[in-house]
């Protein structure tokens, strides 16, 4: 279409987090916003920490920081998360962790519980972080 201007996007890709297992990206800036992809409790070799919601809890933001920071930003620039917990009788402990990882920052959010989650794990979360 004539007059359309092409969006431009950047691919963000690290090996400090798990390797995208489907046909998406890790993460993807559009001007300066990055877009996450939902992370689970997967090591950055691929292999599943398969511990309770603390420990994956743990292992979800760490894969997150990484992406983040690949792509030149820090967890103090994530304006919003979406939390995808397999029962939300888990939200108290997941919810302790996720404040040691915003501690001087609080963004926005939303939590949900879900059916399933790949891997049956049982928490994801994904961020839309400004970038500088």
């Amino acid at each position: 279409m004539a007059g359309r201007k092409r969006l431009h996007m950047n691919i963000v890709q690290t090996p400090n987090a798990p390797a995208a297992i489907g046909p998406y990206a890790q993460g993807v800036v559009v001007g300066n916003i990055l877009y996450t992809s939902g992370q689970i409790a997967l090591r950055p070799d691929g292999s599943l920490n398969d511990g309770d919601i603390v420990v994956q809890t743990r292992q979800v933001l760490a894969n997150l920081q990484a992406i983040i920071e690949a792509a030149g930003g820090s967890l103090q620039q994530v304006v919003k998360t979406t939390v995808f917990l397999k029962n939300l009788d888990d939200f108290a402990a997941m919810n302790q962790i996720y404040a040691e990882a915003f501690v001087a920052h609080t963004p926005a959010r939303s939590t949900v519980q879900v059916a399933k989650l790949p891997r049956d794990v049982l928490v994801e979360i994904e961020a839309i972080v400004a970038l500088n």
